[in-house]
């Protein structure tokens, strides 16, 4: 079987040969020390999932998220940095990451998350269905809402919640299950990368007025369509 393709960045020589150590058994993974020659890279090649360092030279991190992005809405992006503040994790997810993990942390940690997003891309490739929403067609396949006038390109994350929200629609969702059906697990950042990817979704279809994703204090939330 054809092993899945990783592009990962770190200017750290010792972290860099560790982790690839340790994951090149399992994946093809491409190392880069800094932020230019990993977008190069990126650019020239097909990849299935990006973990990034933040602190880099000619691009950090988020630079490099947000070029990686412009090209690609869909492939997975996990930060994994020594930077544990919150700011730091929020502006990750708001550039269009799906995970963030702290340094240190374990390689078995890593490799639960990296099977987690490849799981998912596989999955997404498997649903044949599209579904209305408001005047938009949704495709999980293609993580796209189109209308008349225009296709909007959805990140995994958000075309994930919003899949789980129509499939539960008009329903009470509580956040701890929302949160390990799409992240796999429950806990404060957990709980912080949910509501930044629900104020995502909700300016997307902020021209839709019959879709509301309602917030229910201490509860959870409901996707309902008036």
């Amino acid at each position: 079987m054809e092993k899945s393709k990783i592009l990962y960045a770190e200017d750290d020589e010792t972290i860099a040969f560790l982790i690839q150590d340790s994951l090149e058994n399992h994946y093809d993974i491409s190392c880069y020390r800094d932020g230019k020659s990993a977008l190069e890279a990126f650019s020239k090649e097909n990849f299935d999932i990006c973990l990034l360092d933040i602190m880099m030279p000619e691009l950090n991190g988020f630079e490099l998220a947000e070029r990686i992005r412009e090209k690609n809405t869909e492939i997975p992006i996990i930060f994994i940095s020594a930077k544990a503040l919150k700011e730091d994790r929020i502006k990750g997810l708001k550039i269009g990451a799906d995970d963030y993990l702290v340094k240190p942390f374990s390689i078995e940690e890593l490799i639960l998350k990296i099977e987690v997003f490849l799981r998912r891309s596989k999955k997404t490739n498997t649903v044949p269905s599209k579904f209305k929403v408001g005047k938009y067609t949704f495709d999980p396949k293609n993580y796209t809402l189109q209308n008349a006038e225009n296709i909007i390109t959805l990140t995994q994350r958000e075309s994930d919640l919003l899949f789980y929200f129509i499939r539960n629609k008009n329903t009470v969702l509580k956040r701890q299950d929302i949160l390990k059906a799409i992240w796999g697990e429950d806990d404060y950042f957990m709980g912080r990368s949910l509501d930044v990817f629900i104020s995502r979704l909700r300016k997307v279809l902020a021209a839709e007025e019959n879709i509301v994703i309602e917030n229910l204090h201490g509860i959870g939330f409901r996707f309902s369509e008036k």
